[in-house]
């Protein structure tokens, strides 16, 4: 497939390279600023719209050279202070700068399990990359060090040169550890506490695993490939899993301890309970939310015509209700699974959007259309109740309110219709309530959260909770940074148990 980067552009990127490394030890902070940012490469806007294929085809080695010595290796490394695992930033762009690309990944698999993941799904311009001394000299967030995408290459380099290694696994302890949930927190806390030598059991209610990774995040956004491959490395060091297993279903949460005699427990249920925005017309055929359309497309196939047990309802004309990244990945799916015509309908303006801008950049490119400053009021069906069109109106923007955004203000009698035959509802998911519902001494907050404490320990002895469940809807390195919070914790209360074992 063809890509926006041009062979030309790609020469470019080399003859660049060698003539910065000729005076690489006479670049000053100065001109590092003056290196020019480096563009990802991607797939063809008018070929991606039509297929599942991975949009961004990431760094060429050269291209990534250039970009890590854009970074000025400060002293205070503010990037490591925002990364919610603390991955050590600098360490891993020097090596890259250096062509060392497997004493990069070395540095990063120090502290994050899952590189290649974080890299293209994290919203690196509001963590890491927020503070970069690059992107403040330069008076633009966009123009900072692309750690994101530099922490990709290396994981993709990782893998396809079949140089990821296993992380040491210590002698077996005797202690056991259930993990309930396989997204991105329960994969960190099934990592660390294996390392530990204790046995771990993930627990997963779909039939495959990776949580949100898998059913929420479409594969032009996260190959399913890179889910199995990081799976894979767990399984391999000793990690067991059992699939369509629902604990507070098919288990009680308290009986995998007091039953089953897993030592620790940890929580790590995710958002998956979809809000709805309360209008008319919300239970009409056509209507969606963002988190069942995407599961379907993503886990159960549905994109596969005369082959998926639950096939995807027909849409030509689809309006998406929201701003997020979940409404950019449910509006650019609705494209490839045949829409002529996709709207994301979103009450403010695009600044006010919290969608990462390269997710709605590419959105726009492939031919989503984007109306602001408009709500819908209600959804209008006929008389088969079948979604016929929404009423929307117009709106203006007033004082900022408690989410600091500007706050929308409808205009009185601009109401007009817009013609649809699906509407799919991006605004938001609440906690999994399955847990607390069948665990009555678990304390949770008014929006459903399980309340923790500093090191994720939940009201009940021996199990401890992190990530989306917690945190409510979050960000993949987020909820790695709770995992290792709570694996942390786990392992310290177990390792204490082992040796008051041993001294009696």
């Amino acid at each position: 497939m063809t890509t926006h980067t041009s062979q030309k552009n790609t020469e470019d990127a080399k003859k660049m390279l060698v003539d910065y490394l000729q005076r690489v030890d006479q670049l000053k902070a100065k001109d590092r600023t003056l290196i020019p940012p480096q563009e990802m490469q991607l797939l063809d806007p008018e070929l991606r719209s039509h297929t599942l294929d991975e949009v961004a085809i990431g760094f060429t080695a050269d291209q990534a050279r250039i970009e890590a010595l854009r970074c000025l290796q400060c002293i205070k490394k503010t990037c490591v202070e925002d990364c919610p695992v603390s991955i050590d930033i600098p360490g891993f762009i020097h090596h890259i700068a250096t062509g060392e690309f497997e004493n990069a990944a070395s540095v990063i698999r120090q502290t994050s399990l899952l590189p290649s993941i974080c890299g293209r799904v994290c919203p690196q311009e509001t963590q890491c990359q927020a503070h970069c001394t690059v992107g403040r000299a330069l008076k633009d967030v966009d123009k900072s060090v692309a750690i994101g995408r530099l922490e990709r290459f290396v994981a993709d380099w990782e893998r396809i040169n079949g140089k990821v290694k296993e992380p040491e696994v210590k002698p077996e302890t005797g202690k056991r550890v259930a993990v309930v949930g396989s997204g991105p927190s329960g994969l960190v806390v099934a990592a660390d506490c294996r390392r530990q030598g204790h046995h771990v059991t993930i627990f997963e209610a779909f039939h495959k695993l990776g949580g949100v990774l898998r059913y929420g995040i479409p594969e032009f956004r996260l190959p399913n490939e890179i889910i199995d491959r990081e799976i894979e490395t767990l399984r391999r060091m000793g990690v067991e899993f059992q699939t369509n297993f629902v604990v507070g279903r098919t288990r009680k949460l308290v009986d995998l301890i007091e039953k089953d005699h897993f030592d620790a427990v940890f929580v790590g249920t995710g958002a998956g309970l979809p809000f709805f925005m309360g209008i008319e017309g919300e239970n009409l055929i056509g209507v969606f939310s963002a988190n069942e359309y995407l599961t379907r497309a993503n886990l159960m196939h549905a994109n596969e015509t005369g082959k998926a047990d639950t096939p995807m309802f027909p849409s030509k004309h689809v309006a998406v209700l929201g701003g997020g990244n979940v409404a950019m990945d449910a509006a650019r799916m609705a494209l490839r699974l045949g829409a002529e015509k996709v709207m994301v309908i979103y009450r403010r303006t695009e600044n006010e959007m919290p969608a990462r801008k390269e997710e709605v950049r590419h959105a726009k490119e492939e031919g989503v259309e984007f109306r602001f400053l408009e709500n819908v009021k209600r959804i209008l069906g006929n008389e088969k109740k079948w979604v016929q069109s929404v009423e929307c109106i117009t709106c203006e923007l007033g004082e900022p309110d408690a989410s600091g955004r500007r706050r929308p203000i409808e205009v009185p009698g601009s109401n007009f219709l817009i013609n649809v035959d699906t509407v799919i509802v991006a605004v938001g998911n609440g906690s999994n309530p399955l847990i607390s519902q069948t665990t009555p001494d678990m304390q949770v907050n008014k929006r459903g959260n399980i309340i923790v404490d500093e090191m994720q320990k939940t009201s009940i002895d021996r199990i401890f909770a992190g990530g989306d469940i917690v945190l409510g809807a979050a960000t993949v390195i987020l909820a790695m940074g709770e995992g290792r919070r709570a694996a942390a914790a786990i392992n310290k209360m177990l390792a204490d148990e082992i040796q008051r074992e041993h001294a009696t």
